[in-house]
């Protein structure tokens, strides 16, 4: 793999959620009787990763109209397009939820949480604290430019399927086929499994 990744000073701790986002979230959820399922990718190659997918984990079970149903081993990934060794390895982890919320009001709650991990958007695949997609939303096929469902490259990506295969071993990918067919036509090269890790489903 590659070397290993020193935590530093700098690193980011769990962080609150704003009241404000908050209230926006509560504002948009819905009373929907029979909530939908989705599936969460997350990634972190900045500071403390393992904690940043932790705090993550614990602000989407926090959010109104949202339960974490399932928390997948986590991954260490060697990053994507970028030069070998320019940047730190990632921790990848997939969560599967069950939630009230609409498709565009759990992508906003998915961006208030990689913005309270300080997540900073300046450079394609550039590093980041932490990294939340939604990979698929119920069986929803949806090309809307705003939120493309499913993720548009999750059938293509081993450290997306192999998590989700871990926690759903008869996961559906909407559109593409069974997961544990996908993960069958993608390389796991850079993606290795970490035994020693683990992440807890909220309580």
């Amino acid at each position: 793999m590659t070397a290993p990744f020193t935590k530093g000073p700098g690193d980011p701790t769990v962080q609150p959620v704003p009241a404000s986002v908050v209230e926006k979230v509560d504002a948009a959820d819905t009373t929907l009787h029979n909530p939908k399922r989705a599936v969460i990718s997350l990634g972190s190659n900045l500071g403390n990763r393992l904690e940043t997918l932790q705090g993550a984990i614990d602000a989407l079970e926090d959010t109104p109209g949202v339960r974490v149903k399932g928390v997948s081993p986590v991954y260490e990934t060697e990053p994507w397009g970028v030069e070998p060794g320019s940047q730190p390895s990632y921790f990848n982890a997939v969560v599967v939820l069950k939630t009230t919320l609409p498709p565009s009001s759990l992508l906003e709650r998915a961006h208030a949480v990689e913005e309270a991990f300080h997540r900073v958007r300046d450079e394609r695949w550039g590093a980041r604290t932490l990294d939340v997609d939604i990979v698929a939303y119920a069986d929803l096929v949806s090309d809307d430019p705003h939120l493309t469902l499913p993720h548009p490259r999750a059938h293509e990506r081993a450290f997306v399927l192999a998590p989700w295969h871990d926690v759903e071993p008869e996961a559906q990918l909407p559109g593409r086929g069974a997961v544990a067919d996908l993960l069958g036509t993608v390389t796991r090269e850079g993606v290795a499994p970490r035994e020693d890790l683990e992440l807890r489903l909220p309580e």
